[in-house]
């Protein structure tokens, strides 16, 4: 996976017991659907509680970041299927 860092505009759902869903983000002014999440973990850098997602737009493999400290979305990782 190629490495990006870099904050996004992210559009989620929010379910029961507290999931985050997320349905598309935009990347180069463009917008990518999220066709499947394939793998969620989370895991901490000091106070912050980090949620990532690995999701697919039917063409490339994405890394989704949520900070839930400072509630931004950053796109860590791509990867061309």
């Amino acid at each position: 996976m190629q490495p990006i860092r870099s904050p996004i505009r992210v559009a989620v759902v929010f379910g029961p017991g507290g999931k985050i869903a997320p349905k598309w983000f935009e990347l180069n002014n463009r917008k990518h659907e999220v066709k499947l999440t394939t793998y969620f973990w989370r895991d901490r850098v000091g106070e912050a509680l980090l949620m990532h997602y690995a999701v697919s737009d039917g063409e490339t493999l994405f890394e989704l970041v949520y900070n839930t400290h400072d509630q931004i979305w950053s796109l860590n990782s791509l990867q061309a299927e």
